[in-house]
């Protein structure tokens, strides 16, 4: 992938959405929540006096509303700046 975000920006690949709960009921596409992990794919350099505190591999929980969505190669990617991530699993 020839994606490089600028400054404190990630690249998160999410994480699929459940499609059936834990006693087996299986859920339709209309009723799947928007995942909140992923896996980050790339970073950037971070800015001058704040050094990137993830790497690219970290799986990561971010906020439900946070990052803009793109569509890379046929693939769902979220990139968001590094303060939306609110830990590393």
């Amino acid at each position: 992938m020839n994606i490089k975000p600028l400054a404190d920006r990630v690249l998160v690949e999410p994480a699929a959405a459940e499609t059936t709960t834990t006693s087996g009921i299986i859920i339709p596409d209309t009723a799947q929540e928007k995942p909140q992990k992923g896996t980050i794919v790339a970073i950037g350099a971070g800015k001058k006096d704040e050094p990137m505190t993830v790497k690219v591999g970290d799986t990561v929980l971010y906020g439900k509303y946070s990052g803009t969505e793109l569509k890379l190669e046929g693939k769902d990617f979220l990139i968001m700046r590094e303060a939306d991530i609110l830990a590393i699993i």
